[in-house]
């Protein structure tokens, strides 16, 4: 079967340091991703760079904070982005496609598969599709709508084409036990078998003043795609050949390997794709059960709860200090769960007609929280 690679190439590497185009850039990773597909391998682009391409051409000095001001920038900056990747591919036969996502367009089964049919189709044509967050519509307010980076986006897509490999081109080399910016003594890790807490705190803050992740939003994207069953490289592509070197493991970065026991479909839909209807507030006890016990969440651990679900939506689970724990689909409504949060079992069943007694049975639920040694689903 022909491979396929899905890469994600950040502001960083799009723009310069004040914004605009760099039109070097984008040519170099147009030549790249032509070579990928010269080696019979299908390659889709996850690109960033539309309100730093746009907001030098409205007039604004800085990257802008409005929400109202990077739509703006980025409904103009994505026009410019598409124009110029379009010129730069055509110079090796490759016709683009542009695709803007939201995070609606994951949570609706139908969307989703409506997208990925169109991905296909761009593919077998040997067309290069062209994904961004539709930032128009998707705004900073609406943050369950937002994908927040386009790293997110990137692990989302690559589970949903079951790539072979995704690769997160970024400024660094890949990731350090400190930040090397700052500390000469930090050491490159070449390769992560497990994503604990420990891989978390050794990622540094944000990234450059025109982009939005840093290492941190890197190595969660990571996380989603390799729960997936797909491998990460996460480094730096600076001179021809590097990505090709990058997806055949001898790449300039950090490799972050696929599980062994990946999680289910239903899982990642409800972890990572699906939209919560509400929030669950739990006790520490709730809470060290879900994350370390493997067990379902009954009424009694339950502080509280607020949104508007009923039996069969998607809710997140947080902890009494507001640390998201997971997600999961929920059996109760919302006045439910609110009549009968810190009851025992006995005392639910009898005041309350319930179809069964878990608030979120284990199979139905995905710890999204990362404890210090690892992760229990």
């Amino acid at each position: 079967m022909q491979q396929r690679v899905v890469v994600k190439i950040g502001s960083s590497s799009l723009t310069g340091p004040e914004g605009g185009l760099n039109r070097e850039q984008i040519n170099y990773f147009a030549a790249e991703l032509a070579g990928l597909w010269r080696e019979g391998i299908q390659v889709l682009l996850v690109t960033s760079g539309a309100v730093a391409a746009g907001f030098t051409q409205i007039g604004y000095r800085e990257r802008p904070k409005a929400v109202h001001e990077k739509q703006a920038s980025a409904a103009v900056g994505q026009a410019l982005l598409m124009q110029a990747y379009h010129e730069a591919f055509a110079r090796y036969g490759h016709s683009v496609a542009q695709i803007l996502l939201t995070r609606m367009d994951f949570s609706e089964r139908r969307r989703m598969h409506n997208a990925s049919g169109t991905i296909e189709e761009l593919l077998k044509h040997g067309v290069v599709p062209i994904i961004n967050e539709n930032d128009t519509v998707a705004v900073d307010e609406l943050k369950k709508l937002k994908f927040g980076d386009n790293d997110t986006l990137s692990a989302l897509v690559a589970n949903m084409v079951k790539a072979d490999t995704l690769a997160i081109v970024t400024d660094m080399d890949g990731l350090y036990t400190d930040d090397p910016r700052k500390n000469p003594a930090a050491v490159r890790i070449e390769r992560v078998t497990e994503i604990t807490g420990d891989v978390f705190r050794s990622a540094g803050g944000a990234g450059s003043s025109v982009g939005t992740g840093g290492m941190r939003s890197k190595i969660e994207a990571a996380r989603i795609a390799t729960r997936g069953g797909v491998p990460v490289f996460v480094g730096r592509a600076t001179e021809p050949g590097d990505l090709l070197l990058a997806v055949r493991g001898d790449g300039k970065g950090t490799y972050f390997d696929a599980l062994l026991q990946t999680v289910p479909a239903r899982k990642q839909w409800i972890g990572y794709y699906s939209t919560p209807a509400g929030k669950i507030t739990v006790d520490e006890g709730a809470a060290q059960a879900l994350l370390h016990g493997g067990k379902s969440l009954l009424p009694a651990g339950i502080r509280d709860a607020e949104g508007d679900f009923h039996p069969g939506d998607v809710v997140e689970v947080v902890d009494l200090t507001g640390e998201a724990l997971g997600r999961g689909v929920v059996n109760y409504t919302l006045w439910q769960i609110q009549a009968s949060a810190g009851l025992t079992t006995d005392e639910v069943q009898k005041r309350m007609d319930v179809p069964r007694i878990e608030v979120i049975h284990r199979d139905d639920w995905l710890t999204t929280y990362i404890p210090q040694g690892g992760v229990n689903t």
